[in-house]
């Protein structure tokens, strides 16, 4: 019967993806970054920064550098509310300014520059995310993956203890462990 015990933090983090995906499709089913960007949204409930997330004007920041593979996903964020603020989605390029991102999607577009933007990133307190092979080992904190057509995670705890976030125990336990 303890398979039926259904942690709080889990079941909010789960519930608050379908929500999310149910609000921001009416009719037709999610897209692959749809998905994503719903388990963005819940996944940055689960991690406290050292300090206050900066705002502009009750806006957390979130950018997404390279060829942005988002789309209407974005939407699924945009003015969405989050810790007391709103999203608020940029574009960024190699003359942002990354440490005032709070959240920070790195594309797969980006093979060249990832070593050179988490230099940059060091010891600035972003949330590092992408969806591609390899970034957890390079020092990306969250790192989302597909198995058997379903869209997972992958945390790696030290980078974001580098970056002075602490993650949620019930968000580690949902997540694949980089070493």
């Amino acid at each position: 019967m303890n398979w039926l015990v259904v942690r709080p933090g889990i079941c909010r983090l789960w519930c608050g993806v379908y929500a999310l995906l149910f609000c921001a499709t009416v009719a037709a089913a999610p897209t692959e970054y749809e998905v994503k960007a719903a388990f963005i949204h819940n996944v940055v409930k689960f991690v406290d920064w050292p300090i206050q997330p900066a705002t502009s004007e009750g806006m957390l920041r979130f950018c997404v550098f390279g060829q942005e593979m988002f789309g209407r996903a974005n939407d699924v964020l945009r003015d969405k509310p989050i810790r007391n603020m709103t999203w608020l989605v940029v574009a960024a390029n190699g003359k942002t300014d990354l440490r005032e991102c709070r959240v920070l999607y790195i594309s797969g577009t980006e093979p060249g520059n990832i070593k050179r933007i988490l230099d940059s990133l060091k010891g600035s307190p972003v949330l590092t995310i992408s969806d591609t092979e390899g970034y957890g080992e390079l020092g990306v904190i969250v790192n989302f993956y597909l198995e058997d057509g379903k869209v997972r995670f992958e945390i790696n705890p030290e980078a974001a203890k580098r970056a002075g976030l602490k993650m949620s125990s019930q968000l580690l336990k949902l997540a694949r462990i980089v070493p």
